[in-house]
């Protein structure tokens, strides 16, 4: 074999090599994430791209419009970002239920930690209301999130149910349905 021969066949099997490896990659979802309030869904939030990695799943967030600090994150069990009742009084978000929890474990104990499984990193959000970070949960994969909903609460987490449960983020804020098409901004009171 000449040497042109030679390293040409070695170029053409990096290719095929590589294009293969390319084409196992795992894809991502892209969540559109909404703010939203007790009367619905509202403007647009940015995304969260999550995909598989070997240490878990990674949430990469591109939010912008939140309150700076600290702010729950978590995977609720149904995949709705609608406002539903809460104590007799519309809630935002509130159709999306609890925290995702397969195993019933009815614990807030933190990301991999064998409590829920909807417990996430903690969000910080910057001065500017930016969120741009990427968040690794370990024991998680695509199949167990579609179809959940994504939720940011208005406060911290503290990952305990005391003093307040689930970690006493409070009143939920942003929302987006993993695998869902985009959802469309509030509509308009009725005349």
């Amino acid at each position: 074999m000449t040497k042109l021969a030679a390293v040409t066949m070695g170029a053409v099997v990096a290719f095929v090599t590589g294009a293969a490896g390319a084409a196992k990659a795992p894809k991502g979802i892209t969540v559109k994430m909404n703010h939203i309030d007790a009367s619905g869904v509202g403007k647009p939030a940015g995304t969260v791209t999550i995909k598989e990695t070997a240490e878990g799943l990674e949430f990469d967030t591109k939010l912008q419009g939140l309150p700076p600090g600290e702010h729950g994150f978590h995977l609720h069990e149904k995949g709705s970002c609608a406002p539903a009742d809460k104590e007799g009084k519309p809630s935002a978000g509130e159709a999306a239920g609890g925290h995702y929890d397969p195993e019933s474990t009815k614990a807030h104990k933190g990301p991999g930690a064998g409590g829920h499984k909807g417990d996430l990193p903690k969000l910080e959000v910057d001065a500017k209301g930016a969120a741009n970070a990427k968040l690794t949960v370990p024991g998680l994969k695509l199949a167990d999130v579609r179809g959940k909903a994504l939720m940011i609460h208005e406060g911290g987490d503290n990952y305990s149910d005391t003093p307040k449960p689930n970690g006493g983020g409070g009143v939920r804020v942003a929302c987006g349905v993993i695998g869902a098409p985009a959802m469309t901004a509030k509509k308009k009171a009725a005349k």
